[in-house]
């Protein structure tokens, strides 16, 4: 039997059972009381009081019978009613004013969907379930029976709750995204398309499901009406970017593939290569996304504006991100029917034409800021999808490519950087570097690798255009540099990497020369000279000093051996290779390498240093004589910093040529004499600078002079170096050195200029006068020798003569003695063996009388001014003198050396030189007839026995 209750206690009771979740219940109640509990008031306590983790399928069917207003007959089943039967009327009533329903209208309620309760209890349930219980993955069987009753059920489910349905639990469950449903539809759109895809791509295992996150997630994102609108009039800019109104939801998402390009460009590859854009969108068969055809045009025409800025925007070097940004390039032409790209492997073997295709705003010089900036914009000219920017952009893609590919990484902003802003030195930097990249890098023995790089630099400037064909500027990378410029630094390459027979193939053999002859010359010898710079090894058949001797050879048709430029490489390299035999350290530390001798200020003082750091390498003077002549030929003397090196005049190179040999000469005589050898250097001074004649005016001579008075002032001591032989010289080594020394400064005193004669007079006189002391000394010890000779008179019967022993100067101060002392003490002495006394009467002889010889040659050479170097001062007037100093310098040196050497001379001199020369030969045929027959001897006039 039905009950009979009030409305306040049928509400009570209602209540009561969507407290309970008793929903079997509430529909009897429902469906008997229709006329009290209608249909916004039940959706109103359900909504109020209905549990929120309620599995959504326990009122779903209830909400289906509510919705068509179809509720089951309760006439069979009954209800339990004893929770408000107790109840006074006045106190259910209250209650009932105390139960504050929710409403179901809000003020964030759909415009439109006022009049329907259904639809606004469904939008408000879905939000409590959300809220209160977290139950996101409960509100699809709570809304899709309801999906053809309201599109606001609809675009709740479909742009609201499925995108972060998927996010949180199906997609990237590990990083949910922490906001309600109602706080996330309240997000600016930015924000939200970040929440949306802040985990998309962020793992490199993740990067296949960038495409499934865009069109899963932002794709019904974007279903919601509000993510567009119709095209204002304002020009309102944001950020830097036009808005145009159509869709500022797609916008974001487009800007955030751009922002992604530059953080991470394999997200931004696998976007445009994954997804077609934002009419791309996976709904889960819940709607369609409905676009007019201008809604269609705007989004597919934006994304292909991203997709090309993204290219722009890749930041990484490598080959895979550039093939990336040319796979966005691709999909750009093929989404909006442009000319198709090839493959980017065809397209770098064929190099195709492009720049034909490159109208002339693209490469304004205005350009340039949109390779930064607003890259979405309309106006941007580089962005906007034609056949004229995807040409442009395709070649900019392969010339960063090839750049990379060479070991020159570049990116495609860094491309388009070089041919919009068409600044000549950034270009030449970057040619030169790729090119030399392409000589380190590449296989450098394979031809078909050079000749593809050729192809690879001259395209880069061009682009594919025939200038002479065609009469279009260059648009390339390398635009504004001249060809000649490309072809002198490849050709240069070539050189460096011993491709001699392509190089000649390519710049000397075809008729069409790409370099004149001159600049090839040029090219060339510089390319040889960098090879010679690059050397640490002296030797030339090594390393560097090979590879420069190979390359100026290398072309022989434009270098010829008797070309200036061949004969100074050939000079050089024989100078470096004469300083490989000696040790040579310029720096401390630092070995000797060939491009200090090229570079030196001074380079015949290098010499100097091979003379201190190798004992008795002043020996080899002719060997310096030789590198010093191949110095200068080689224009090393000539070196100018400030206009390079010059060639010489045949006049100036044989002057260059006379002073280095002076020079070269007096640093072996200094160095003889630093390691007391006066022998060498009495050699050099008289076979050397006693040959040389006077300087002329071009040559300035410091040297010659200076080493000859050196050697001139040089004293024995016991460290000198002994001569090997002594010729016709005196036996006397005091008297031998002193007449050596005065020849030097006899050959001094004829090379110098006149200011510095008084000083070699000083030392010629004081040499004179140790001289004449000398000589008079010796003259004492002839006399005393003499006299000891008249005791040797009856040979060979007196064998009881004896001789003192004595040697040197003792013994000649002992026959002094002799004369005075009686026979009976000389017959107390020892006597002599026969062989003694034929061995120091032939020595004694000899040697006064090879003293007295050499007096005599000195003597007459001083007069004279004869051979050997030490004559008169040539009066031939010398630089910085006139004829009458140079006549005034000449009488007084003549004067001087005259009065020295008279008192050498006279009647006795020769009476005495005469009477030697009789007594040697009586002296020693004597000692040879008289002591012979001791010794089984035959006389010197005995005829042959038969």
């Amino acid at each position: 039997m039905a009950l009979v209750l009030s409305p306040a206690k049928l509400v009570l009771l209602a209540v009561h059972y969507a407290v309970k979740a008793d929903m079997d219940s509430l529909t009897i109640l429902a469906a008997r009381h229709d006329t009290i509990l209608r249909k916004e008031l039940l959706l109103r306590i359900i909504l109020t009081y209905l549990p929120e983790t309620l599995q959504s399928n326990k009122y779903v069917a209830f909400l289906e019978q509510l919705e068509k207003g179809e509720l089951p007959d309760p006439s069979s089943k009954d209800v339990d009613a004893s929770s408000v039967e107790s109840l006074s009327e006045d106190e259910a009533t209250k209650r009932v004013r105390k139960l504050r329903l929710l409403p179901l209208k809000t003020n964030d309620t759909p415009v439109g969907a006022d009049d329907d309760p259904i639809s606004l209890f469904l939008i408000q349930r879905a939000y409590k379930v959300d809220e209160e219980a977290g139950l996101l993955n409960e509100l699809p069987s709570l809304l899709l029976p309801f999906l053809d009753h309201s599109s606001y059920v609809r675009t709740l489910l479909v742009s609201t709750i499925l995108p972060l349905l998927r996010r949180n639990v199906e997609y990237h469950p590990e990083e949910p995204v922490q906001y309600t449903l109602s706080a996330f539809q309240q997000l600016p759109d930015r924000v939200a398309v970040n929440l949306l895809l802040s985990q998309t791509g962020v793992r490199e295992e993740d990067l296949p499901f960038v495409g499934r996150d865009l069109r899963g997630l932002v794709g019904p994102w974007l279903v919601d009406e509000k993510k567009w609108r119709k095209r204002r009039q304002s020009t309102t800019h944001t950020d830097g970017e036009d808005d145009d109104g159509i869709c500022p939801g797609c916008d974001e998402v487009l800007r955030w593939i751009t922002t992604q390009a530059a953080k991470n460009w394999k997200v931004a590859v696998s976007a445009v290569q994954q997804w077609a854009g934002p009419a791309d969108a996976d709904l889960a068969s819940w709607g369609v996304l409905e676009l007019t055809k201008e809604q269609h045009e705007h989004v597919e025409h934006a994304y292909a504006q991203a997709a090309l800025a993204s290219a722009y925007f890749i930041s990484e070097t490598s080959a895979e991100a550039l093939e990336g940004a040319y796979s966005m390039v691709a999909k750009v032409a093929d989404i909006r029917d442009l000319e198709p790209l090839p493959p980017l492997s065809s397209a770098l073997a064929i190099l195709p034409p492009l720049a034909e295709q490159i109208a002339g705003d693209i490469t304004s010089s205005r350009n340039p800021t949109y390779l930064r900036n607003n890259p979405l914009s309309c106006s941007n000219a580089l962005t906007t999808p034609s056949n004229a920017t995807v040409a442009f952009l395709e070649a900019l893609v392969l010339s960063a490519h090839i750049l990379t590919k060479a070991g020159c990484p570049s990116t495609v902003r860094r491309a388009g950087e070089l041919a919009l802003l068409q600044d000549e030195r950034e270009q030449k930097a970057e040619a030169t570097k790729f090119i030399h990249a392409i000589s380190n890098n590449g296989p450098k023995s394979d031809d078909k690798y050079w000749m593809r790089a050729r192809n690879e630099v001259l395209w880069l400037r061009s682009w594919g255009s025939e200038e002479a064909s065609t009469q279009i500027p260059p648009k390339g990378i390398f635009s504004q540099l001249k060809p000649e410029f490309l072809e002198v630094e490849f050709l240069k390459a070539l050189l460096s990497n011993t491709r001699y027979n392509l190089a000649r193939s390519l710049y000397e053999d075809e008729s069409d020369h790409p370099l004149d002859r001159k600049l090839l010359q040029e090219t060339i010898y510089a390319t040889a000279m960098t090879a010679y710079d690059n050397a640490s090894n002296p030797n030339r058949t090594r390393g560097g000093l090979k590879k420069c001797d190979e390359i100026i050879k290398a072309l022989p048709n434009t270098i010829a051996k008797t070309d200036p430029i061949a004969r100074r490489t050939e000079s050089l390299l024989k100078a470096t290779h004469a300083l490989s035999e000696y040790r040579l350290v310029l720096k401390q530390g630092e070995p000797f390498t060939p491009i200090v001798l090229r570079v030196h200020k001074d380079p015949i003082s290098i010499i100097g240093k091979i003379l201190e750091q190798n004992p008795k390498s002043y020996t080899r003077l002719q060997d310096f004589l030789d590198l010093g002549k191949r110095m200068v030929q080689a224009g090393l003397t000539s070196h100018d910093k400030s206009k390079g090196t010059t060639f010489l005049t045949p006049e100036e190179e044989a002057n260059h040529i006379s002073t280095a040999e002076r020079r070269i000469a007096a640093m072996c005589i200094d160095a003889a004499l630093t390691e007391d050898d006066f022998e060498t250097a009495y050699s050099y001074v008289v076979n050397r600078l006693g040959s040389l004649s006077a300087p002329s005016a071009n040559i300035q001579d410091d040297y010659s002079w200076k080493a000859a008075l050196q050697a001139g002032k040089y004293r024995r001591t016991a460290r000198t170096v002994r001569p090997t032989h002594l010729g016709h010289s005196s036996a006397n080594a005091d008297i031998r050195h002193l007449e050596q020394r005065i020849e030097c400064l006899a050959t001094a005193l004829r090379i110098a200029p006149p200011p510095t004669l008084q000083e070699i007079l000083n030392a010629f006189r004081r040499a004179e006068e140790e001289l004449d002391a000398a000589l008079k000394a010796e003259e004492e010890q002839e006399e005393e020798w003499d006299a000891r000779g008249d005791t040797m008179h009856g040979m060979p019967g007196g064998f009881n003569t004896t001789i003192p022993t004595t040697s040197g100067k003792g013994r000649r101060s002992s026959t002094s003695a002799g004369k005075s002392s009686s026979r009976r003490e000389q017959q107390e002495e020892a006597p002599m063996s026969l062989f003694d006394l034929a061995r120091a009467s032939g020595l004694t002889a000899q040697r006064n009388i090879s003293a007295l010889s050499g007096l005599q040659r000195a003597a007459t050479g001083l007069i004279g001014g004869g051979g050997g170097g030490n004559g008169a001062r040539s009066t031939t007037p010398g630089p910085g003198r006139n004829s009458s100093d140079s006549t005034h310098a000449s009488e007084h040196q003549q004067h001087s050396l005259s009065g020295s050497v008279s008192s050498l001379e006279g009647g006795e001199e020769h009476k005495r030189a005469r009477k030697r020369d009789q007594l040697r030969e009586a002296a020693m045929s004597g000692l040879v007839s008289g002591v012979g027959w001791l010794v089984g001897a035959p006389g010197p006039t005995a005829p042959a026995r038969e």
